[in-house]
This record gives C-alpha cells, sequence and structure tokens, in this order.
C-alpha cells in the first residue's frame, strides 16, 4: 500500500506497516498452507450473474479523506452509468497490515464477497497462489496499458490476477530554492544538503527519510539503489546493496544530514519535515507534491515549499542507473464471486482516462493508465509532468508469495544499521542466508 500516509496522515501509499508482523505472518504461513502446491486462479463454483441483471457487488478497498472521497465519487459515477448495478463499499483498515488480515480472513473463510478487492502491489502473488484471485485473462485485458513495472506486480505464474489501480514510486523532494540543479549522485546531493544547511540555519536535516522498523524502510533501500528482486533473493550480499545499505548508515552517522531520529520515521514524519521546510531534501511518494501545491482560502497551505517543489528519482548508491520504489494499488477479483462480469465492468470504469483523472486531481494518485497523462491532466495538475521521469524508474520489489516474510528480515538488517548496530556488511553476510532460505521453499514443495 500502500507506501505511503493517506491525506489525512494515515499511513498508506503501498507501504505495509509492520506494528502487527506476527499477525501478518501467520496470514501469510496460513496461505502458503492452503495453497500447497496446487494451482491458483479458480472460478466460482456458484451461479454467476449476468452483468446486465440488477446487482450488488461489494468493493473492498483502503482510503480516508480525499482518497475515500474520490473513491465514493468514483462509485457514484460508475452507478449512473450502470443502474442495474449497486457498488458497496467495504472500508478496510487504513493500516496496510490490518487490512491484509481482514482480506486473508475472508478468503480463508471461502466468502465469495467483497467481489472486488484493492490489493497492495506485493499482495497479488500470494492471493493468486492461494487461488484466492480470479484469472483475469478471461477477460483479455489490455497489459499494454499500464506501466510495466506495475503491470508485473498483478502477473504470476502466466496468468493476470490484478490490474493496476494507481501508480506510486518513491522519489526525491528538493527545495528549488535552496538546490537550483537536482543531484545525479550521492555525493552531489550530500554536498547541496550541507550547504544548504550551512546557509539556512532554520533547516534541521539535509535529507528526510524514513527508516523505522517496518516496510517503508526496506522501499527507501531499494530507492536508494538496492537490488531486491526475485534474481537477487538467492544472495542479496552484493556491491549495490551494500552500498545503499552504507549511505543510510552514512547519511546519519558520517554526513550526519539527516538525524538520528529517523530511525523511527515513517512517511508521516518525513511529510511534516518536508512541508514545514525543515529539510532540503526529502525521500517520499508522489502525493507529497500535491500538497506541496495545496491552497487554502487562496492562499498557500504550506509556504515554505510552495512553487518551490522538484522530484526527481534519487541518486543509485553504487553510480548505477536510478530506480524509484514501487508502491501503488491494484484491483482483483474474488475466484469465488459470482458477479465476476459486473466486478470486471467496474474495474474496467476505475481504469478509464477520465476517472484516473478525476482520482489525480482531487486525491492525487498518480494513474496507472499510461494514456491518462494527457493535457487534460496537466491542465488541471501541471506537476503530475515531473512525476513521469520518477514513474519511468520505478522498479517493483520481489513479486513472490513469500515477500511478507523476507521484508520481516530486510527489516531488522536495516534497523540494526541505521541505529549503529551493525555495520553494513555485517548486516547484510547475516541475513542473506535466511532471505535465500525463505525464497527457496517455495521450490520445495
Amino acid at each position: 500500500m500502500s507506501t505511503w500516509p493517506d491525506r489525512t496522515g494515515t499511513p498508506r501509499r503501498g507501504v505495509p506497516r509492520t506494528r502487527i508482523a506476527a499477525a501478518v505472518a501467520v496470514a501469510a504461513a496460513a496461505a502458503l498452507t492452503v495453497a500447497g502446491c496446487g494451482s491458483s486462479g479458480g472460478s466460482s463454483s456458484g451461479k454467476q450473474v449476468p452483468a446486465s441483471a440488477k446487482q450488488t457487488i461489494v468493493f473492498a478497498t483502503q482510503g480516508l479523506g480525499s482518497e475515500g472521497t474520490a473513491t465514493q465519487a468514483a462509485v457514484r459515477a460508475f452507478e449512473k452509468a450502470n443502474p442495474k448495478i449497486t457498488v458497496s463499499i467495504l472500508n478496510l483498515s487504513p493500516v496496510s497490515d490490518v487490512a491484509l488480515q481482514q482480506l486473508t480472513q475472508r478468503f480463508i473463510s471461502g466468502s465469495s464477497t467483497p467481489d472486488v478487492i484493492t490489493t497492495d502491489v506485493t499482495w497479488p502473488a500470494t492471493f493468486a497462489r492461494s487461488g484466492w484471485l480470479l484469472n483475469l485473462g478471461k477477460f483479455h485485458p489490455d497489459t499494454s496499458a499500464f506501466f510495466p513495472a506495475q503491470m508485473a506486480t498483478g502477473e504470476y505464474s502466466g496468468g493476470v490476477y490484478g490490474i493496476p489501480w494507481f501508480i506510486n514510486a518513491e522519489g526525491l523532494y528538493y527545495r528549488t530554492d535552496l538546490v537550483k540543479t537536482p543531484p545525479t549522485t550521492v555525493s552531489q546531493l550530500v554536498s547541496d544538503a550541507r550547504a544548504a544547511m550551512k546557509r539556512d540555519p532554520s533547516l534541521k536535516e539535509g535529507l528526510a527519510f524514513e527508516a523505522d522498523k517496518y516496510e517503508g524502510a526496506v522501499t527507501a533501500w531499494q530507492s536508494f539503489g538496492a537490488q531486491i528482486g526475485l534474481p537477487y533473493l538467492s544472495n542479496i550480499n552484493t556491491a549495490a546493496n551494500k552500498a545503499a545499505l552504507t549511505f543510510i548508515y552514512d547519511a546519519v552517522h558520517t554526513y550526519k544530514i539527516s538525524p538520528p531520529a529517523v530511525s523511527t520515521w515513517e512517511e508521516s514524519q518525513v511529510q511534516s519535515a518536508w512541508l514545514a521546510g525543515q529539510t532540503p531534501f526529502a525521500l517520499n511518494w508522489p502525493y507529497i507534491f500535491q500538497l506541496s501545491q495545496s491552497t487554502s482560502n487562496g492562499k498557500p497551505a504550506y509556504p515554505a515549499v510552495y512553487n518551490k517543489t522538484g522530484w526527481v528519482p534519487f541518486p543509485n548508491a553504487s553510480g548505477g542507473s536510478p530506480q524509484a520504489s514501487l508502491g501503488g494499488d491494484d484491483l482483483a477479483i474474488n475466484a469465488k464471486s459470482t458477479h465476476q462480469a459486473a466486478a470486471w465492468k467496474f474495474i474496467q470504469f476505475l481504469t478509464s482516462d477520465q476517472t484516473q483523472i478525476a482520482r489525480a486531481v482531487s486525491a492525487g494518485d498518480p494513474p496507472s493508465v499510461k494514456s491518462a497523462y494527457t493535457s487534460a491532466l496537466y491542465s488541471k495538475a501541471p506537476y503530475f509532468k515531473q512525476e513521469q521521469a520518477v514513474f519511468a524508474a520505478a522498479t517493483p520489489r520481489p513479486v513472490t508469495p513469500v515477500y511478507t516474510q523476507i521484508s520481516s528480515e530486510l527489516q531488522t538488517m536495516l534497523s540494526s544499521v541505521v541505529t549503529g548496530q551493525a555495520t553494513p556488511s555485517a548486516a547484510l553476510s547475516s541475513t542473506a542466508p535466511t532471505v535465500a532460505q525463505l525464497q527457496a521453499t517455495l521450490h520445495s514443495g
């Protein structure tokens, strides 16, 4: 999810929290137990209701504040265009871990509802392997319409189980009044941060980023240049990963451009630091751009950053091509739903250009559909022009049913480094075997 906070400050944005990590691990283990080594993507054994019939479908989704308002507006528009179909919203917890639990419990119980599910980009593989999601190949979706990196998060074992709803990628915000040229190397970023802090004593840090012991630390590490895709899980103890981990340590302990407090920071703290104008650089998700440019009663809501905001991919710590950790949400259909035709019609509506643009403008959620990036969007929200560069560098976390367990190990590793309890080399070498073993369990049944 859900990196990243909702407009109300509630944690969301494709970055699952780990406050109840043990419960999530149990849910994930249950999913794998149910799945065994069987096939996935079945269809409901119940009689299917045609899309033309009068019916109600249940949509399980997250979102508070402007996100919730945007979802309600989209539902009303869909119902107006399809008067025989009513959409009942099942509000999941805004905390991604809890939402995962809620969905897992419903799936395990064999419930035919919800019909349509909002799923974090890291969940479809687990759900699909368990046979809980419908293979959407029967509807012949146009997969080329979406950004490839996010489309891949909904694909599993040759099937399509999730359709991108909105995309998120984590990039580097910089103050255009303090930093004239966005940095392309880590050394330039450090130099610019130090120079800005020296010129302006009101700045409390040079770089704000999230490093609490939760999923956000993993996405930050990936955005700094860590390689954690499927091909690397057999041995994450690589030079690139060490460089990204070393940067996290150095930012706090060597360069001192980030305070020790980042070891407890999540997106909401980074958001506050940026909007208050206390840092020239911040790592965060695209919704911050909308907030930075927002107004209240005709005046800038956050004067310190209004018309002073730039956003680019974070410089790769190892000198390679920049990458931006991919977040966002996908849309899926319950394999046991008896309203699959209507559910697919609803997904098509949510991913239409018009609906995607409306949500982007009102809630700041970047369209997942490439064709939505036109003058119709830019005329209302010009900052989306800058965001494409970050989306082009979007890099997904590994699409694997055991990602929750792997992430838990990575979070522990990252926490030990940012707090100075372990060196990057020692932390990587001790964590790599466990990650490799977790991934290997998928092929041992």
